[in-house]
């Protein structure tokens, strides 16, 4: 089973149909969909490593525009679809919490929330609902999305051929570590949040 998603995920990574998926994606991660665009860009930076800086462009841009759905969210629906969000995912401590920390800390809160595993949509909900600057809370998400998304991005076009064949003969090992980096994002919010 893992081999045939894998083989998927691969072949979409290389597909036409990629790079509109990595900003759906990259879109909806940032306000509401679970699982982060880091698991298709990576494959598609690998699979077309000449585009590695489109992807990460794409991504960054994509996922901005949903932190902005994000922060409208907690902004104006915080009592309706945004705690639905929030109590969806169990991230209600989290929330409190941030709120809390934005009247302390503010922008260092985006920035380094927004380059952890910790779901990016708690930060763009709770910015929203805190009322947090929007040119600094839209720059900041620039800067931290654009780093951690570039980062990915270069790093499996540079490396990700070499690696494709441990991946393929792992991809047991590969997937629980990614399933344990996810684990470990939510485990992070709850203690830290």
């Amino acid at each position: 089973m893992l081999r045939s998603l894998y083989s998927r995920t691969m072949a979409l990574a290389g597909g036409p149909k990629a790079e509109p998926a990595l900003a759906a994606i990259s879109f909806a991660e940032s306000s509401f969909f679970p699982l982060p665009p880091d698991l298709l860009l990576g494959p598609m930076a690998a699979a077309r490593p000449e585009m590695w800086l489109r992807y990460a462009i794409t991504c960054t841009v994509a996922s901005v525009l949903g932190g902005l759905l994000g922060y409208a969210i907690g902004y104006f629906l915080a009592e309706s679809v945004g705690r639905w969000i929030v109590d969806l995912y169990h991230l209600t401590h989290g929330i409190e919490s941030f709120r809390e920390a934005y009247a302390k800390w503010g922008v260092w809160i985006i920035l380094i929330k927004g380059l952890t595993p910790i779901p990016y949509k708690l930060v763009t909900i709770a910015s929203g609902m805190a009322a947090f600057s929007l040119p600094v809370f839209v720059l900041a998400s620039i800067v931290t999305r654009g780093v951690r998304f570039t980062l990915v991005a270069w790093l499996f076009a540079k490396f990700g051929p070499t690696i494709a064949p441990v991946i393929e003969r792992r991809i047991g090992l590969v997937m629980a570590g990614v399933a344990l980096a996810i684990v470990l994002g939510v485990i992070a919010v709850i203690l830290i949040g």
